[in-house]
C-alpha cells in the first residue's frame, strides 16, 4: 500500500477512534481529580481510595477475553460502539455513590463495560493498515490518553469548581459531565466506521487492491507460523509480553492516579486552581514523547528496544519524583516518567500484532492486556498503601522504578522475529 493510501486510510478511521479512547481514559483518570473532594467526602483512606480506584481493572481483566472474542464475531463498529455507550452510562451514574462499597461497585462496574475497548481499536486498526505504518497509528492511538490527561487536567479541576450548582458536588458534577462525551461518540460510531476496508466508499478499487495484498501476505506468513503462535510460544512469549505491559501498566496508573496528589503537597498554600494546569504537563510531555518515539520505531524498523528504552526513562522519572522536593522538579520528573509511560504503548502494540493473526489475535491481544491490565488494580492500590503506612509518595515511586526495570528485563527476554516486522515491505 502507497505511502498516500495509509495516509488517507488513518486520517479516516483514527480520528474517532481516538476520541473514543480520550473519552475512555478520561472516564477511568477522572477519580484522581474527584478523590480531592470525594475521600473527604466518603471518608476513604488513601488505602480504600486505592483500592477503588484500582477495582475498575478487575472488571476489565475479567471480561477481557469475553469481550474481545464477542467483538470478533459481531463486528468492531458493532461492540465498540455497545462499550462506549454502557461506560458512559456507568461513568455519569458514579455521581450517586454515597457509600465506601457502593464507590467499589461502581469502580468495578465501570471496568466491566470498558473491557474490550483497547483491544477491540488495535485489531480494527490492524484491518486496516500493513504491520510497517502500525507503530505511528497505535503511538496516536496511544497518545489519546497523554490527550486525556492533557485536556482533562484543567477541565476536571474546572468541573471541580460547579461545587454546590444545583444541590451536587463538584465531583458529581465531574462524574456527569465527563460521561456524556462516551455515549455520544459511541453512537457516532454506528454511523462514521465502515466494518471492512473493502466497505469504505472513501478508498479507490486500486486502494483496496493495494491494501489487501499487504494484508494478505502478513496473514499468509502468520498462517505458516501458526503452529509457533498458538503452542509453546503461547505461554512463553504471550506471558512474557503480558509481564511487560503489566509492569507499564502497573507504572502508568501507579502514577497517574495520584499525580495530581503528588503535585498537590508541593504547592505550599498556592491555588489549587492551578493544579489542573500543572497536572496536565506531564501529560503534555508525553504526547510530544511518545509520537516522536512512535515515529523512529517505524522510521527504523525497530520494536524491541524502542520499548526497553522508554521503559528505563520511565523508572529514572520516577526515582527523580520520589527525590524531588520542589514543584518544579517534581513536574520534570513526572514529565520524563510520563514520556517514558506511554511511549511504550505504540511499539509494543506493533511488536505484538505482527506476530499473531486470526483468532491468535483476538486471544492474544486481549490476553496480553488483561495480564497487563492487572497492574491497573495494584498500582495505585500499592502507592495508596505505602502512602497510608508512611505518610509518603517517595517508597511507592521507588517500587514504581523498580518494576519499571524488571518490565525492562522482560523485554530484553523476548525474541525478536524480524521477519515479522519486514513481512509487508
Amino acid at each position: 500500500m502507497t505511502r498516500s493510501g495509509a495516509k488517507k486510510v488513518a486520517l479516516r478511521i483514527l480520528p474517532l477512534l481516538c476520541l473514543g479512547y480520550v473519552a475512555a481514559y478520561l472516564d477511568r483518570i477522572n477519580v484522581s481529580f474527584a478523590a480531592l473532594q470525594l475521600n473527604e467526602d466518603l471518608n476513604l483512606s488513601p488505602a480504600a481510595y486505592g483500592l477503588g480506584a484500582g477495582l475498575f481493572f478487575v472488571g476489565y481483566v475479567v471480561f477481557e477475553v469475553p469481550s474481545n472474542l464477542i467483538l470478533r464475531r459481531v463486528g468492531a463498529k458493532l461492540w465498540i460502539s455497545r462499550i462506549m455507550i454502557s461506560w458512559g452510562v456507568i461513568s455519569a451514574l458514579t455521581a450517586l455513590v454515597q457509600s465506601e462499597a457502593t464507590f467499589y461497585l461502581c469502580r468495578f462496574l465501570l471496568g466491566v463495560a470498558e473491557a474490550g475497548f483497547l483491544p477491540g481499536a488495535i485489531l480494527y486498526v490492524n484491518q486496516w493498515l500493513p504491520p510497517k505504518d502500525r507503530a505511528r497509528a497505535l503511538s496516536v492511538l496511544a497518545a489519546s490518553t497523554a490527550l486525556a490527561g492533557l485536556i482533562g487536567s484543567p477541565l476536571s479541576m474546572s468541573l471541580l469548581g460547579l461545587d454546590g450548582m444545583g444541590g451536587l458536588r463538584g465531583w458529581q458534577w465531574l462524574f456527569v459531565l465527563e460521561g456524556i462525551p462516551a455515549v455520544v461518540l459511541g453512537v457516532l460510531v454506528l454511523f462514521a466506521l465502515p466494518d471492512t476496508p473493502m466497505a469504505a466508499k472513501w478508498l479507490t478499487d486500486g486502494e483496496k487492491s493495494a491494501l489487501q495484498n499487504a494484508l494478505d501476505r502478513e496473514a499468509g506468513h502468520l498462517e505458516r507460523h501458526r503452529f509457533h503462535l498458538l503452542g509453546r510460544s503461547l505461554f512463553r512469549k504471550i506471558g512474557l509480553l503480558g509481564i511487560v505491559y503489566f509492569c507499564m501498566v502497573l507504572g502508568m496508573y501507579g502514577m497517574a492516579f495520584w499525580m495530581p496528589q503528588i503535585l498537590q503537597n508541593t504547592l505550599d498554600g498556592t491555588s489549587l486552581s492551578l493544579l489542573g494546569w500543572y497536572n496536565a504537563i506531564p501529560f503534555l510531555a508525553a504526547v510530544v514523547g511518545m509520537l516522536a518515539i512512535g515515529w523512529s520505531s517505524d522510521r527504523f524498523g525497530e520494536r524491541k528496544l524502542h520499548v526497553i528504552g522508554a521503559l528505563v526513562l520511565a523508572s529514572v522519572g520516577c526515582v527523580l519524583a520520589g527525590k524531588a522536593t520542589g514543584l518544579a522538579g517534581c513536574l520534570v520528573a513526572l514529565s520524563l516518567a510520563s514520556i517514558g509511560l506511554w511511549s511504550v504503548i505504540g511499539p509494543f502494540w506493533a511488536f505484538t500484532t505482527a506476530r499473531m493473526g486470526g483468532l491468535a489475535a483476538a486471544v492474544g491481544v486481549a490476553l496480553i492486556n488483561s495480564i497487563g491490565n492487572t497492574g491497573g488494580f495494584f498500582g495505585p492500590y500499592v502507592m495508596g498503601w505505602l502512602k497510608g503506612a508512611t505518610a509518603d509518595y517517595r517508597v511507592g515511586l521507588n517500587v514504581l522504578a523498580l518494576v519499571l526495570v524488571f518490565g525492562a528485563g522482560s523485554m530484553g527476554l523476548v525474541r525478536a522475529d524480524r521477519s515479522a516486522e519486514t513481512i509487508a515491505d
